[in-house]
């Protein structure tokens, strides 16, 4: 069986939001493309295509008709706050403030112009812990979330005037190698995912990786583990896609190409397995009800502070980490699940994704009811009683140890209750507090109880919810420079771009090889692929983006 041989102008490897664009704007420009997509058709988008499509923009008309004062100092300076470079990451920080200084112009505006709406009330997510994070919401929804985004893009793709004369998009093609002939990238080379004995070879002038991160490789997730969190947890839930496995960074590599910041993941404390699980340990991550109580693996409330979703995410995931047995539980009752429950993501708001407004205000309103029942009857990480003994003996059959305390749940849920009880000016708890911060904003106040004790005869039956540490984004990658040309290994601190190469997206830590330090402040994912591929792009044609 002979080698199957393709050649264009570009090569663009991946098929996600990244990949995307970066073969739209090729195309813009004039340039011929293959697009190389591991997996099948219908995969084509990648994570986005999954995601809740929540963007991270400065300045906007939303922020603005909401009374709000947001400006680039500022969202740089909090930015800084949560990243926590060191000395060493200079390409990441000046990446940080090319994000922020563009995003609204290249990214927000861009994806206007192609007619993506945004729900006009922005979320705010990732107040801060400690330090300062989001002093203000800067989470923009993309109304129809992350899929209609994707497909928003996809087909401005593939309806191109340059399409049919310009573009092939070829699925089912694993790049595994990147050629090189006298130190110029000269193509890539692979086997066909579902036959590994049918190779092919794709020759370009430019290679573009948008292969998306390693977050969907388990084991390598583990392997880079952040060492000051100790051991990593045994079970880690797989929120990814399976195809983000790593293999393009280990090409990368091979071709002398930097890898920096691997241990730098973005991890969420609440996955929970899929009900319909499409790989192995498929998960999916909540947003946590903020008037549940969260308690580690024993059973007792976290200290001193309680976990409260909204303001750190990384923080919670530490917390839990730091654990003997790492995962945790979130006990709540039916009323305030009601009320407050979510699963970040487009395939768990159906009436987001669709569009269909009236559904989507009734779930506002009333809160999303039928997930909660099919989370309840469908996954096995949900167990319902009606007392709190009976509740503690079927959260330790399921997870088969006897470590959940009835009394240490109990202390929890009485003290709780106890302070929610009490007239407001002396509910001196620190969950109580924050949930009153959050109801002060109209992003929050609908789906956010008020006063909600955990025992509540109307509120049965109580709720447990066994979560696990879930593995999503990849926040370090290949290094590039500032228009996305991938960065060679340091030799005695010199470094110097690698001809014809390029890398975006996820592969590429969203810019820089970690743009977002140690930390993110949300919704600069999706933002960050679209931007460094129209960086890339504009690179590659010769072509200035930006006109600082």
């Amino acid at each position: 069986m002979g080698n199957i041989n393709y050649q264009s102008d570009v090569i663009v490897v991946g098929g996600g939001i990244a990949g995307v664009v970066t073969a739209l704007e090729l195309l813009n420009y004039g340039k011929k493309v293959i697009l190389l997509e591991r997996g099948p058709q219908e995969s084509f988008g990648g994570l986005a295509i999954r995601s809740f499509g929540g963007m991270f923009f400065v300045d906007t008309p939303e922020q603005r008709r909401a009374g709000m004062k947001d400006s680039v100092d500022i969202a740089l300076r909090d930015w800084l706050a949560v990243a926590a470079f060191d000395d060493h990451d200079i390409l990441p920080k000046k990446w940080a403030e090319q994000y922020i200084n563009t995003c609204t112009p290249y990214v927000y505006q861009y994806l206007k112009d192609l007619k993506v709406k945004f729900f006009p009330v922005v979320h705010w997510v990732e107040r801060g812990q400690y330090a300062p994070g989001n002093t203000y919401p800067r989470f923009h929804m993309v109304w129809g979330t992350g899929y209609a985004l994707t497909k928003t893009l996809i087909e401005q793709l593939l309806n191109h005037p340059k399409k049919d004369s310009h573009l092939q998009i070829l699925f089912d093609h694993k790049v595994e190698e990147i050629l090189v002939q006298n130190k110029v990238v000269v193509g890539v080379s692979g086997s066909m995912e579902t036959n590994s004995a049918q190779k092919f070879e794709a020759q370009a002038e430019y290679t573009v990786v948008a292969a998306g991160g390693m977050g969907g490789n388990i084991e390598r997730v583990k392997k880079n583990w952040y060492k000051a969190w100790g051991e990593p947890p045994e079970k880690i839930l797989n929120g990814s896609i399976i195809y983000n496995d790593g293999t393009m960074h280990d090409a990368v590599s091979n071709v002398r190409g930097h890898l920096t910041h691997l241990d730098k993941n973005w991890l969420y404390p609440a996955g929970i397995h899929h009900p319909r699980p499409k790989h192995k340990d498929h998960g999916l991550s909540l947003v946590p009800c903020k008037s549940a109580l969260w308690l580690d693996y024993t059973g007792n409330r976290f200290t001193p502070e309680p976990l409260v979703t909204g303001f750190d995410t990384r923080h919670i995931v530490e917390r839990i980490c730091r654990q003997k047995k790492k995962y945790s539980w979130q006990i709540l009752n039916l009323k305030i699940a009601f009320k407050e429950f979510a699963i970040s993501g487009s395939e768990s708001n159906p009436a987001m994704r669709d569009k269909k407004i009236f559904q989507f205000i009734k779930t506002i309103l009333f809160g999303n009811k039928d997930l909660v029942r099919d989370m309840i009857d469908n996954c096995q990480d949900f167990v319902t009683a009606n007392t709190v003994e009976e509740l503690v003996d079927k959260m330790n059959a399921l997870q088969q140890t006897d470590d959940v305390k009835i009394e240490n749940i109990k202390k929890a849920v009485q003290y709780y209750d106890e302070m929610v009880s009490r007239p407001k000016k002396f509910q001196n708890d620190e969950q109580i507090r924050r949930i009153q911060h959050t109801r002060q904003y109209r992003g929050d106040r609908l789906r956010t109880c008020k006063n909600q004790k955990i025992i509540d005869p109307k509120g049965l039956p109580l709720i447990a919810i066994r979560e696990f540490i879930l593995s999503r984004k990849t926040l370090g990658g290949i290094q590039t420079d500032l228009k996305s040309s991938v960065l060679t290994k340091p030799i005695a601190g010199h470094q110097e771009t690698i001809p014809g190469l390029y890398a975006v997206g996820e592969c590429a830590g969203f810019g820089g090889g970690g743009m977002h330090g140690v930390g993110t402040l949300e919704g600069t994912f999706l933002g960050g692929c679209v931007l460094t591929a129209r960086v890339a792009a504009a690179d590659i044609a010769g072509q200035i983006l930006m006109h600082n």
